[in-house]
C-alpha cells in the first residue's frame, strides 16, 4: 500500500491552483509512458507497479516502434494534456475573465496555429498543432478553416476526454463554485466536444472548483459531481465511487474499477482497437477517464501520490486520468512530490510553476469581476421592485 501524505493545514487559493496545474503536468508526465496498455501488460513491462518517472514503453527503440511513433513518451515528458492546459491558462491570460467557445476561436486556435513551442516530446520547438491529437486538431479543422459557428464546432468530433482533459484551469477560475465552473465549462467545450465528451468537461471543471472548497474532501467533491452531471456521465460516476469506496489500496481496485466503468465505456476492452461503436455520441455512456480518476481520488483519500499511481497502473488512457487524478488531488491541498515535479519540469523544460502564477492573478482579477457585476444586478433589481 502506498503511503499516505498527511495534508497540510488549508490551502490558500495560490497554494490550490498551484498543485492542480503542477500536479496535473505530473501525473501526466507519469502515465504517458504507459498509456494504451493494461495493468497487466504494465506490470510485466516493468516487473512491478509504476512507482515514479519511467522510460519509453519500447526503450530506446521509440523512435521507430509502432511502426513509427516520433513521440518520446516517458522520462518526466509531459504530453498533449498538459500542452493543452498551459495554453488555456493563455487564454484566460489574454482575456481576463470568463470564458466561452467564442475565446476557443478567438484565441486558442491561433495559439495552437500560430506560435511555435518548446514540444517535450518532440524535443524540439513546434507548432501545438502538430503534436495534438486529431480530436484536438478538430479544433482548427473546423473553427479555422470551416468557420464553423464555435459554439457547434465541437458536434461530429469523436466523443472521448479530449476536451475535459484540460478544464482544470475553468475550475480554478471559478474556485469553491462549482455550477459555475460546470456551466463555464459547457461552454468552452462547445467548441470541442458533444455528447459526453462536453459533459465530461463541465464535470470535471466542476470537480476542480469543489474541490477548492474549504474542508473539501474527496466525497464532497464526488457529491459535487453527482449534483451537476447528466445521464450517462452521472450514472458511470456513481457506479464506479460506489466501488472505489470498498477500497483503500489501488491494487486492489484496479480490477473493479474497470469492471465499473466498463458498461458505460464504449471503447471496449482492448484500448488499442476500439469497439465498432466507440466514441459516438450517446446519453447512455461516458467517457472512461473522469469516472476512474474520481474514484482514484476516494480510493486515496485524496492523497495526491496514491492518487496518481493508482491512475497511472490503471492504463488505458491512464495519462489523462492521471491528469485529472492529480489536478484534483493537488486542488485539495494534498502536496506533490517535490521529486516528481523538478524531475518533470526538468525533463520537460516546461516552467509548471509560472502558470500558476498567472492563473491565480487571473483568479482573483475575475472574482472581483463577477462581484461588481453582482452588485449592480443586485441595485438594478432592487430598484424594480425585488426584494
Amino acid at each position: 500500500m502506498t503511503a499516505r501524505t498527511p495534508h497540510p493545514g488549508p490551502a490558500t487559493l495560490e497554494e490550490r491552483v498551484t498543485g492542480a496545474l503542477v500536479g496535473a503536468a505530473v501525473g501526466d508526465a507519469l502515465g504517458g509512458p504507459v498509456e494504451g496498455y493494461s495493468p497487466e501488460q504494465i506490470l510485466e513491462r516493468h516487473g512491478g507497479r509504476i512507482h515514479g518517472v519511467v522510460g519509453p514503453w519500447n526503450g530506446d527503440d521509440w523512435r521507430t516502434a509502432r511502426p513509427l511513433a516520433p513521440y518520446h513518451k516517458g522520462d518526466g515528458h509531459v504530453t498533449d494534456d498538459t500542452l493543452m492546459t498551459h495554453a488555456l491558462v493563455r487564454v484566460y491570460a489574454a482575456v481576463r475573465d470568463h470564458l466561452d467557445a467564442y475565446a476557443v476561436a478567438e484565441h486558442l486556435v491561433p495559439d495552437l496555429m500560430t506560435h511555435p513551442r518548446w514540444i517535450p516530446e518532440l524535443e524540439a520547438e513546434a507548432l501545438p498543432l502538430q503534436r495534438i491529437f486529431l480530436a484536438e486538431k478538430w479544433l482548427v479543422a473546423r473553427i479555422h478553416y470551416g468557420h464553423v459557428d464555435p459554439r457547434e464546432a465541437g458536434t461530429g468530433n469523436i466523443v472521448n476526454c479530449g476536451a475535459a482533459m484540460y478544464m482544470a484551469p475553468v475550475g480554478l477560475v471559478n474556485a469553491a463554485h462549482p455550477a459555475g465552473a460546470y456551466a463555464e465549462a459547457m461552454d468552452v467545450a462547445g467548441a470541442h466536444q458533444s455528447s459526453y465528451g462536453r459533459e465530461a468537461a463541465g464535470v470535471f471543471a466542476a470537480a476542480v472548483a469543489a474541490a477548492c472548497v474549504p474542508g473539501a474532501t474527496p466525497d464532497s467533491v464526488v457529491t459535487a459531481c453527482l449534483s451537476l452531471a447528466k445521464d450517462g456521465t452521472r450514472a458511470a460516476i456513481e457506479a464506479v465511487c460506489e466501488v472505489a469506496a470498498r477500497h483503500s489500496d489501488f491494487e486492489s481496485a484496479l480490477a473493479p474499477l474497470r469492471e465499473a466503468v466498463a458498461p458505460y465505456d464504449t471503447v471496449g476492452p482492448d484500448y488499442r482497437a476500439p469497439s465498432l461503436g466507440a466514441r459516438r455520441p450517446s446519453r447512455l455512456h461516458a467517457i472512461e477517464e473522469l469516472p476512474v480518476a474520481l474514484g482514484m481520488l476516494l480510493v486515496s483519500c485524496g492523497d495526491f501520490r496514491h492518487a496518481v499511481l493508482g491512475s497511472v497502473n490503471y492504463g488505458r488512457d491512464c495519462d489523462s486520468i492521471a491528469t485529472m487524478a492529480g489536478a484534483l488531488a493537488g486542488a485539495l491541498g494534498s502536496p506533490v512530490p517535490e521529486e516528481w515535479a523538478k524531475r518533470v519540469a526538468e525533463a520537460s523544460r516546461l516552467d509548471l510553476w509560472e502558470p500558476a502564477v498567472t492563473l491565480t492573478a487571473v483568479a482573483r482579477e475575475v472574482f472581483g469581476r463577477d462581484l461588481a457585476r453582482r452588485r449592480e444586478h443586485e441595485r438594478a433589481f432592487g430598484a424594480i421592485g425585488g426584494p
